[in-house]
């Protein structure tokens, strides 16, 4: 899989707030970049904790749970865009399907 937008992820992590979620996200986006998921099934079977929001948005638990991360996956393309990264506080105040990545 290609992960779109991975530099989001180290601008967050660059804030001290989302300081302790920098390895376990280094972590995913390896495994995700060395993955092959063709649905959302695939996917499950290897993270039994992703929520599936939609046939393409996914919601992570990193770090135990201290934070989520929403990605939209293209399946048959093999890209994940990264969306939104917060903590399970923060993300209990959007709306998981209609957020939107913004620069």
């Amino acid at each position: 899989m290609s992960v779109v937008k991975e530099k989001t992820l180290t601008d967050y992590c660059s804030q001290n707030k989302f300081r302790l979620a920098a390895e376990p996200l280094k972590a995913w986006v390896y495994e995700t970049k060395h993955s092959d998921w063709n649905s959302a099934g695939e996917l499950k079977l290897k993270y039994r904790s992703a929520s599936i929001i939609s046939s393409k948005r996914v919601v992570f638990n990193i770090k135990g749970n201290n934070y989520r991360l929403i990605v939209d996956i293209e399946f048959k393309l093999k890209i994940v865009f990264i969306v939104w990264l917060g903590t399970h506080e923060d993300y209990d105040k959007i709306d998981a399907k209609m957020i939107r990545y913004e620069n």
